[in-house]
């Protein structure tokens, strides 16, 4: 089977149709369309149910798909460690960013890794945690800033905690109170980040163990419409207290949430396993250099 083929099939499964993966992949519709039949003849089954809307695999599907994503990762670190023979002079760094907090905490590793390494070219993918994950686990991206827990497949390096604090207007009376928990919220409409963001998939398991649903009016992962929507009145928001602090403006009240393992514990993620090349093993260390974990075990 020919790499590209699979990346193909791949990329049908992932973008979930044919005309999003040509896309992705920059060629034609009809070029994918042909590499996944060639592939099913390769294989002698059908690789997805086309009897049903969108995209199904077929338990060969499953297959290749699961398979494919393993040997896709590996041919990547095989590159990335045949690059490496250039040293860190040269090279690609490619970084998976959320769209909350990831300024905040990794600008100034940003900066600092530019003026020592200027010829590494850093490409910068942005999405919510639970997609940069999957972006991760597939060899696309070396590292993700993502929050913890993560899956048993990554290697993770703490960065930094820091609580919830809901954003309330103040003419609710949940505002006036120095602190909370969600069950104190069951009432007061929510205002959460949308697809893809583990703080939402926090915020809900929280509510869900105080026994409610609640009412989610908008959801936006742009901090300021979010902040604007808050101070609004028309429901509460959610963020760090890091980022909180510095985007919300003076049209809200920042209460912190008392409640169990709903920290906002961001880390940086790699794959187990996987192949560091010298660029990096430089941005590791100098995230270990700047948010203080010496006593870390080199990889």
């Amino acid at each position: 089977m020919e790499f590209r083929k699979i990346q193909m099939f791949v990329e049908v499964v992932r973008q979930q149709g044919f005309s999003r993966a040509a896309e992705h992949v920059f060629t034609t519709q009809s070029t994918i369309s042909k590499a996944v039949r060639q592939l099913e003849d390769e294989v002698g089954a059908p690789l997805l149910d086309r009897s049903v809307r969108g995209v199904a695999l077929t338990p060969e599907g499953e297959v290749v798909y699961r398979r494919g994503l393993r040997l896709l990762a590996e041919q990547d670190d095989m590159l990335r460690e045949l690059a490496a023979i250039q040293g860190v002079e040269k090279g690609t760094l490619r970084l998976g960013m959320p769209g909350i907090g990831g300024g905040a905490l990794f600008a100034p590793v940003f900066t600092e890794y530019r003026k020592r390494f200027p010829g590494i070219d850093i490409r910068l993918v942005e999405h919510g945690s639970d997609q940069l994950e999957e972006i991760l686990r597939i060899g696309d991206i070396e590292f993700a800033a993502s929050l913890l827990p993560v899956s048993q497949d990554f290697e993770w390096l703490p960065v930094r905690r820091e609580p919830l604090v809901a954003l309330i207007a103040p003419s609710y009376e949940q505002a006036a109170r120095r602190s909370m928990t969600f069950n104190d919220l069951r009432d007061v409409p929510f205002i959460l980040l949308g697809e893809g963001f583990t703080q939402d998939r926090i915020i809900l398991g929280a509510c869900h163990r105080w026994g409610f649903e609640p009412t989610v009016v908008a959801k936006s992962g742009q901090i300021c419409f979010l902040c604007e929507l808050a101070a609004s009145g028309l429901g509460v928001a959610f963020l760090p207290r890091l980022v909180a602090e510095q985007r919300s403006g003076p049209g809200v009240r920042l209460v912190k949430m008392e409640e169990p393992d709903t920290d906002w514990d961001m880390a940086v993620t790699w794959r187990k396993g996987a192949f560091l090349s010298p660029a990096a093993r430089a941005w590791l260390d100098l995230v270990r250099e700047i948010y203080g974990h010496p006593q870390l075990s080199p990889l």
